[in-house]
């Protein structure tokens, strides 16, 4: 039977039992515990007891979900409370019409609904949806555009700050005049188609002979003695001097007190620019923002620096705006306008000081591409926007500003005054005395190159122009004048920027301010282009070469079978416009060591590896069209279509395409490049009614009043917990 012991395991069970009894008895009597249990059946301790993971099969969600994100939670509750708003309305409404004849009104929620401005404090949403509750503000090195959302223009406020110093600008190192002249060793000066070296003679006079043949080959009428009538007519004409109370147009200064101890610490805005040079106290102009950058060079400490681009932006919302109480700042958005070539330790400092020092309630960031094609109704395009002293090209392809395609160069308007200065003083211009280091020099250079710089050949030809020299506590001066061929030259330089003067660009660079390091590796983790590799790999090609990687390489990381190419040949196809599509070649996978295939060069990878400490080194400045061009190689990545459609799309922006026939010129410029796209390429503008050097303004300000954009919108709570960090969640771009 199954389970039935048998009579010798019934005795050996027994006999156990009998061994250990008596065991027990003998330990009980020599009164030891030996193996018997003591304890009171509790753990050894307290903490829990983590089993082992499996090696083979474990998996975390730790940072997967939206709702383990602060900022991507805190906007899916505001979208959950307003659902519940709008239910609890809706049910309201259909509570107080029952028994009516009368529909409810309709109160669903739209899609452009989900967040608004009512979370923040005072703001409601009619109220947000007019811009009435955001500032948008947009710096430049040379103005600062500021208003509401809500208004049709922006105040435009020169980028300034004069401050209480020891001496002028104009006073400074021995009172050298700009543009800078050359002296003799006896201290005189030369002549005055000597007093800029031989350098800059020989340039300007192949640009006056390349001109000439030009013109020429126009069927344009061209006097042999042009420049000789010029030259003599300046020398002989004096200045005619009219009394104040007798001009119409005299300029109010700013006055000082008398006291000088009374006189204010600093003045902003256009006042700054009316100081005199001369005044008691002295003032010094001082320019935050140079070329796009920190103006590291005129500044000590950049705790000055940060403060005066506060300063300056303060001011100008005090006087300009109707928000003149600081404490009603809280309940107002702001839209910061940032380049698209931005430095990430400029980023950081402007969100800083928004939330920190001015205290508003939400801010967001929109680069300038960006904005510009929202100011100007554009879906994809190439915008190239001429500043005052930088010039930055992005591509643009439905409402993301394509990275590898982004350039930014260090020229712009302010250069073509500079130029236009000299090229006239070369000419014998009769106020030899200028000096755009005193302000009501530079005033008076800025108008006459708003007045007389054009790109029309049809115009050229010897003009006879007068202008009015106003200085504080002066006499006006009329000077009457002879121009030639300067009016076009100056601005055509655009094209042939190597006659600029680029001696004091780089000044001070990184003396204030380092490079944006990764917190783990230390590498710089500033944003880069492809397409401004290639202009600093243009420009010095053996950059390259010269700049090590991180590990060690000195072809910067590169595979061996990586073809490493010259910039230039990736402009070959635009010629070979006939060939299809199939036989271009496709483009490389993305990755490090991947070979591209034949006939294409590797326009990303191999021109990325340029280093930081190469592209501070070197001055990105290469001529207008050829930086366009490598912009759209770079944005389209060899798809044919796109290259076609931003050929087709070039929007020029900003006040330094103000010239007249600067689009034309342009236009023709890159058709004489790229013969076989000459149907294809069309240069397009801002609205009639938008001023260029508006556009950008007035797109972030339809950015800040679109209420389905409220993903970028950086909140005063989650800024107070995460800081810059948020930055990675809430830009439309990768920071």
């Amino acid at each position: 039977m199954v389970g039935k012991k048998s009579g010798k395991a019934l005795l050996r069970e027994e006999g156990s039992d009998l061994k250990s009894f008596i065991l027990k008895l003998i330990l009980a009597d020599q009164d030891i515990a030996g193996l018997e249990r003591t304890d009171n059946n509790m753990d050894l301790t307290t903490w829990p007891q983590v089993n082992m993971i499996n090696q083979k099969n474990y998996y975390t969600e730790y940072l997967k979900r939206d709702d383990q994100i602060l900022p991507l939670r805190l906007l899916q509750e505001e979208r959950r409370n307003r659902m519940t708003t709008n239910a609890k309305d809706r049910d309201r409404a259909l509570a107080q019409t029952k028994g009516n004849d009368f529909p409810p009104p309709d109160v669903d929620m739209d899609i452009d609904d989900e967040v608004g401005i009512d979370e923040l404090g005072g703001g409601s949403g009619d109220q947000d949806a007019s811009g009435m509750k955001v500032i948008v503000i947009h710096p430049g090195s040379q103005n600062l555009r500021i208003g509401l959302a809500s208004d049709p223009l922006p105040k435009t406020v020169p980028m300034v700050i004069a401050r209480r110093w020891k001496c002028s600008e104009s006073e400074e190192f021995g009172g050298e005049p700009k543009p800078k002249r050359i002296k003799l060793d006896d201290g005189s000066s030369p002549a005055p188609d000597k007093m800029f070296g031989q350098e800059f003679a020989s340039q300007y006079t192949t640009m006056c002979s390349e001109l000439k043949v030009h013109m020429r080959a126009n069927k344009r009428r061209v006097l042999p003695n042009s420049k000789e009538l010029v030259v003599n007519y300046n020398d002989r004409t004096p200045a005619e001097t009219i009394s104040e109370h007798n001009d119409p147009m005299r300029i109010e200064w700013t006055e000082l007190p008398t006291n000088p101890k009374d006189a204010p610490d600093f003045i902003t805005g256009n006042e700054a620019l009316r100081i005199p040079d001369d005044s008691n106290p002295r003032y010094k102009l001082f320019w935050p923002l140079q070329r796009g950058w920190y103006n590291e060079y005129e500044y000590g400490n950049k705790t000055l620096l940060f403060e005066d681009i506060s300063i300056i932006i303060e001011e100008a919302i005090k006087q300009q705006l109707p928000v003149s109480k600081k404490k009603d700042w809280a309940q107002y958005g702001c839209v910061f306008v940032i380049p698209d070539l931005y430095e990430r330790q400029y980023v950081i400092q402007i969100l800083e000081m928004l939330m920190r020092e001015f205290g508003f309630g939400r801010v967001c960031f929109i680069q300038e591409s960006l904005a510009a094609t929202f100011g100007a109704g554009y879906v994809s395009c190439c915008v190239v926007d001429i500043g005052a002293q930088k010039t930055s090209i992005c591509c643009v392809e439905e409402g993301m500003c394509i990275e590898n395609s982004r350039i930014n160069l260090k020229y712009g308007g302010a250069d073509v005054t500079d130029l236009f200065m000299k090229m006239m003083l070369f000419d014998h211009f009769p106020y030899a005395d200028i000096n755009l280091k005193r302000r009501y020099d530079y005033l008076l250079a800025e108008e006459l190159k708003t007045k007389f710089c054009t790109l029309n050949e049809a115009d050229i030809s010897v003009q006879l122009f007068d202008f009015h020299l106003r200085a504080p506590r002066q006499d006006t001066r009329k000077y009457t004048f002879k121009t030639y061929d300067e009016v076009l030259l100056a601005p055509r330089a655009f094209f042939e920027p190597s006659i600029f003067d680029h001696s004091e660009k780089l000044r001070g660079r990184r003396k204030l301010i380092g490079r944006s390091e990764d917190l783990y590796d230390g590498s710089p983790n500033d944003p880069v282009s492809a397409a401004q590799s290639a202009v600093v790999q243009l420009i010095n090609p053996q950059a390259l070469a010269q700049e090590p990687s991180a590990n060690g390489d000195s072809n910067g990381g590169l595979v061996a079978s990586t073809p490493i190419r010259q910039t230039t040949n990736s402009f070959n196809r635009f010629n070979d416009s006939e060939l299809p599509a199939s036989a271009l070649g496709s483009p490389a996978p993305e990755g490090d060591g991947t070979p591209a295939p034949m006939g294409e060069g590797n326009l990303d990878g191999t021109l990325n590896t340029l280093g930081s400490s190469v592209r501070d080194d070197v001055l990105p400045v290469i001529p207008l069209d050829e930086a366009i061009l490598t912009s759209i190689v770079h944005g389209s990545r060899s798809d044919v279509k796109k290259e076609r459609d931003f050929l087709g799309a070039v929007m020029v922006i900003g006040g330094g395409s103000q010239v007249p026939g600067f689009h034309t010129y342009l236009e023709e410029r890159l058709k004489q490049r790229r013969p076989g796209y000459v149907k294809d390429i069309v240069i397009g503008m801002a609205p009639r009614e938008l001023d260029p050097q508006g556009v950008i303004w007035k797109g972030a300000s339809v950015f800040g009043k679109l209420r389905g954009t409220n993903d970028s919108w950086i909140g005063r709570m989650e800024y107070d917990r995460l800081g810059a960090r948020l930055l990675a969640y809430k830009c439309m771009w990768a920071f």
